[in-house]
């Protein structure tokens, strides 16, 4: 009987995160992060003009909800347009002042969404898209 050392391979495993999306509005909490379209995230998102967070990017406080106005969304109908990344705010839609903001949902920035009630009375929520 001939007995044979068994080779050992070699396995390299290399995972890479790029940097969020540049989305003038903000991106969606879930993949592929496309970007949401202005009035989609309430002001509460948004610190200086600047989006503070969703998706896979988002670290941020650990029990965070923000006001999201679903209806701006691909999966819930909307059929507007969407910008691109790397394109630039329009002026007149600064981030963060959306003119009489009426958000219909409550999200966390990580694909779960909540409606405002539920949430404020201890709603677990539920998962979303």
């Amino acid at each position: 009987m001939v007995a044979a050392a068994p080779q050992r391979a070699q396995a390299q495993v290399a995972v890479q995160i790029g940097p969020p999306p540049e989305c003038p509005y903000g991106y969606f909490d879930y993949p592929p992060y496309d970007c949401a379209p202005y009035g989609y995230y309430g002001p509460e998102w948004f610190s200086g003009g600047i989006f503070i967070g969703a998706g896979p990017w988002y670290h941020g406080r650990e029990r965070f909800w923000g006001h999201v106005d679903n209806r701006f969304d691909r999966n819930d109908g909307w059929h507007g347009d969407y910008p691109r990344r790397g394109e630039h705010y329009d002026e007149h839609r600064r981030p963060g002042h959306v003119e009489n903001f009426r958000g219909n949902e409550m999200r966390d920035g990580h694909g779960h969404s909540n409606l405002g009630a539920q949430h404020e009375h201890g709603g677990h929520g539920e998962h979303g898209h």
